[in-house]
């Protein structure tokens, strides 16, 4: 048992080294969908809001790379907003070339003033739906596409402090913008079994995002529930899990 550990640990090692050296979201291990695809482009979606809005603020930007793209030859005013240290001074210096404006804030509390903006977008950021709708001047739009609990959730199985959230964001969402006052345009929730080549990708996933499994140990403590969980997840597809997400679009009356 000692040498299959050793073996594994030495497996892992490179992957681990490699993840710690993560910045931004340009370079990151896919999984492949097992089924059909969502039915909604949230990437084509922000491209058509934004010839029509003349200020935009990205929640949760990540490292800038997917708001740059979408900014390409905008002219109105351009906000991204991103708080974790890792990701920010990447973003900032993706961004701030293009004249796109950064702010290091926590996305429940926004730093801008009422009514400031015409389209909020957020790719997986988390939101508060009050806040938004405070942000966003009459008329104007939020589009978000979001993971939902149930996304990776056989997790819970190997890992009882797996960090998934509860309870249906997709409602609180939802309804939460519809409290706030605004109509809802377009909501709609999509579930498909996704497959990661092997162990090493996925547990590539779970370094670079460390919120999902607080004080995650690879090498170490959790090196035995990442085995028990490659023995029972991977199929002749690779290593499967859920992946679920959900899209809203919202507008707010004029």
């Amino acid at each position: 048992m000692t040498t299959s550990l050793e073996a594994a640990r030495a497996r892992l090692r490179p992957v681990v080294e490699r993840a710690r050296r993560f910045s931004g979201w340009s370079d990151y291990p896919r999984s492949r969908h097992l089924g059909p695809a969502p039915s909604w482009s949230y990437e084509e979606r922000a491209r058509e809001l934004l010839r029509t809005a003349r200020s935009v603020v990205d929640l949760g930007t990540g490292g800038g790379e997917r708001f740059g793209d979408y900014c390409a030859g905008y002219r109105g005013r351009a906000v991204a907003t991103e708080e974790w240290a890792v990701n920010a001074p990447v973003a900032a210096a993706r961004l701030r070339p293009l004249g796109i404006e950064i702010v290091r804030c926590q996305s429940l509390r926004l730093p801008f003033a009422a009514e400031s903006f015409d389209l909020v977008l957020d790719r997986h950021e988390e939101l508060a739906p009050e806040e938004v709708a405070r942000v966003l001047a009459p008329g104007g739009r939020v589009l978000t596409q979001q993971v939902s609990p149930d996304h990776w959730r056989e997790l819970r199985r190997f890992f009882l402090r797996a960090n998934l959230g509860s309870g249906d964001l997709f409602d609180e969402y939802r309804d939460g913008f519809a409290a706030a006052g605004l109509e809802i345009v377009d909501a709609r929730t999509h579930t498909v079994d996704a497959a990661y080549s092997g162990l090493g990708d996925f547990v590539h996933m779970l370094c670079i995002t460390p919120w999902t499994i607080p004080d995650f140990d690879p090498l170490g403590k959790d090196l035995d529930a990442l085995l028990d969980l490659e023995r029972n997840l991977t199929t002749e597809d690779g290593l499967v899990l859920t992946d679920a997400r959900f899209l809203i679009e919202a507008r707010k009356p004029l």
